[in-house]
């Protein structure tokens, strides 16, 4: 791999993804219904693209090469996860308590030090982690002043005290 003096530019960011389905309507039952997304539109009858805030769209969902697939198999390559940022520690126990409430399972949840995380499955097999990140000056350094990450397990009791406030 070549290396450059060229820096991505610090505001670029991702903009959205799209996933292959199986089902479209039962995907948007996980990212609408469930999650919360609303629908900005559909591209016929195969894909739908759904945002938070009314943005174009932060989620492409299409059945074009996967309608009726299975999920992709364990150990192979694809997608990790698409990580949701939510903008605070309440609205991530918001979105818990939901979870909760539907009886969705959680397939973890952890403190990584600068942020804190619940992981699942939609019902394609594609990991979600929604998450918020810890404000900047709380986020853990190592002696050499870079960022300490780690896993640790979140505290979802406590995570659910937010919405007490």
């Amino acid at each position: 791999m070549t290396q450059s003096n060229y820096t991505i530019p610090a505001q670029t960011r991702i903009g959205h993804v799209h996933l292959k389905v199986a089902n479209l309507d039962r995907a948007m039952k996980f990212y609408c219904d469930l999650l919360g997304f609303e629908l900005i539109t559909m591209y016929g009858e195969d894909a739908a693209f759904i945002s938070a805030g009314g943005y174009h769209h932060h989620i492409g969902l299409n059945t074009w090469y996967s309608k009726g697939g299975s999920p992709p198999p364990p150990h192979s390559t694809g997608l990790f996860h698409t990580a949701i940022l939510y903008p605070t520690r309440k609205d991530l126990a918001a979105i818990l308590k939901r979870l909760m409430d539907a009886e969705y399972r959680l397939d973890g949840a952890s403190d990584h030090g600068v942020s804190e995380a619940l992981y699942l499955s939609d019902p394609d097999g594609n990991g979600v982690e929604l998450y918020w990140d810890k404000p900047r000056s709380e986020w853990p350094q190592k002696a050499d002043g870079s960022i300490e990450l780690y896993t640790h397990r979140l505290d979802l009791q406590d995570l659910l005290e937010e919405l007490k406030s």
